[in-house]
């Protein structure tokens, strides 16, 4: 089951360009590196393979160096009290971003992906991380349900982005 997940995941990524598409939006804001410590809860997300059946998703960062850190991604299958499908892997801050763009390696470091935080609550209590050739985006929040306005002023950054198609995957009772 690990394996499949890993190749479902690896899959998905295949097809996501690495290099920044004509029109992709670059991040607007600079980052903590605070961002990389502790829980995100995934609020919506636009469709991708490698996360068929994911109810729940969460992505745990935590930091190794002022530039590393362990990924710990959960998804649970079909229903926020499924079974747990947990992924682990690394990443690195892309040097001169102002923390606001991130690798991660898959499949032992043979694939790496990099992804854009496009936008973030002043608080940082949400983000909208975004693959840079614009074919994935995921809006997460620190809790996992976000205050309503939030939520919808969330949204519509995440609309504005040119985000239409989004699935929003349950979450466990708050």
């Amino acid at each position: 089951m690990r394996v499949s997940l890993i190749l479902s995941l690896a899959a998905s990524l295949a097809a996501t360009p690495v290099l920044a598409l004509a029109g992709a939006q670059p991040p607007s804001k600079p980052v903590a590196a605070a961002f990389y410590s502790g829980k995100w809860y995934e609020i919506a997300r636009t469709p991708n393979s490698g996360q068929r059946n994911c109810e729940a998703p969460t992505t745990e960062f935590t930091a190794k160096t002022a530039e590393t850190f362990a990924v710990r991604q959960v998804c649970r299958r079909d229903t926020a009290t499924g079974k747990t499908k947990t992924f682990n892997t690394s990443g690195r801050i892309v040097a001169g971003s102002e923390n606001a763009k991130f690798s991660m390696n898959f499949l032992g470091g043979l694939k790496k992906q990099e992804y854009w935080v496009l936008d973030r609550a002043e608080d940082e209590s949400w983000a909208i991380m975004a693959t840079p050739g614009g074919n994935f985006v995921w809006l997460l929040a620190r809790k996992p349900a976000m205050d309503e306005a939030a939520k919808a002023a969330a949204l519509a950054r995440v609309k504005a982005l040119g985000y239409e198609k989004l699935v929003f995957p349950q979450q466990p009772e708050a």
